[in-house]
């Protein structure tokens, strides 16, 4: 029985201010949290806060003392199988699903240390342990399999990238790179991994099993280089901050796929392309700033 308020963190409820359907499931959520209590014989300790923008994560104790984490994701968002990675990676890097709920999209997962993921530490050491962990996930999926492919998530970003140069017409070279990448990329690999999806140092957190173990898929199916851009990526901007950022930002690259034994190239490729899609959905929310950094890291790869 619930031991607590069951109340959305105003994060994930600001995220979903302009969404119908996510505004009608989060008035329903209070009551499905507690169906999902009282179903699995769970114990709520309190909604952890403030929580990410899609799901809700609450601290329980099943019904001999363990403890554990409910997780509602957002429905109809990009972690629709994430049940189905966690099963195949069956805590092989990633954390450990215990039970899920195909009705309500419930995911019992075990308790891992939410304050503290890789970002803790200083930036070459949490490169390295997040790199050693991510490679744990590329794995082959099953045949056939129920996750999206890279050409498929890709095809969404193909109009923002259209439109792009209204946004910054002086990126329009960068803007059509991406484009092109965006084309050619997803069809000239004949590799075949389950990858992570949107992997980030935040999204590694350490566990009592495991020093460090990987929480939130967004699962696809495609080249290892799509995963290890989004690491690339990551931090980007304490990179630009030090001295001979561009020349640290190539070393990053090659470093990253020399250690993981990926195509240099084609890591360029998917970061230059992850960074100028990211930059365009900046721009259009209205953080120009971040948009505009992104854009000129990516004109350093």
């Amino acid at each position: 029985m619930a031991t607590a308020p069951i109340e959305p963190p105003q994060r994930l409820v600001s995220s979903l201010s302009g969404d119908q359907d996510g505004r009608e499931w989060l008035t329903a959520l209070p009551t499905l949290v507690q169906h999902q209590l009282d179903a699995w014989d769970l114990t709520l300790e309190r909604v952890h806060a403030p929580g990410g923008r899609s799901s809700l994560l609450a601290l329980v104790h099943q019904q001999d003392g363990t403890p554990a984490a409910l997780k509602f994701p957002v429905p109809g968002r990009a972690s629709a199988h994430e049940a189905a990675a966690l099963e195949i990676w069956d805590g092989s890097g990633a954390v450990r699903l215990l039970r899920s709920d195909d009705k309500t999209g419930a995911l019992l997962l075990e308790r891992l240390q939410a304050g503290v993921s890789l970002r803790s530490l200083p930036e070459a050491k949490a490169l390295l342990e997040a790199a050693g962990t991510v490679r744990r996930l590329w794995v082959a999926p099953s045949t056939p399999h129920p996750f999206e492919t890279l050409a498929g998530r890709t095809t969404q970003a193909t109009e923002a990238l259209r439109t792009a140069e209204e946004l910054t017409p002086t990126a329009a070279p960068l803007v059509d790179e991406a484009r092109e990448l965006r084309r050619t990329l997803p069809t000239t690999s004949d590799e075949e991994f389950l990858l992570h999806g949107a992997f980030r140092q935040g999204k590694v957190l350490a566990g009592d099993r495991s020093p460090w173990l990987v929480i939130g898929p967004s699962p696809v199916v495609g080249e290892r280089a799509y995963d290890l851009a989004a690491l690339v990526l990551d931090r980007f901007e304490d990179l630009m901050a030090g001295s001979g950022a561009s020349a640290a930002t190539r070393r990053r690259v090659t470093k990253l796929a020399d250690s993981l034994d990926v195509d240099r190239d084609r890591l360029r490729d998917w970061t230059l392309y992850r960074a100028v899609n990211t930059a365009v959905r900046e721009l259009a929310t209205g953080d120009r700033q971040r948009g505009e950094l992104l854009l000129e890291f990516a004109a350093w790869l």
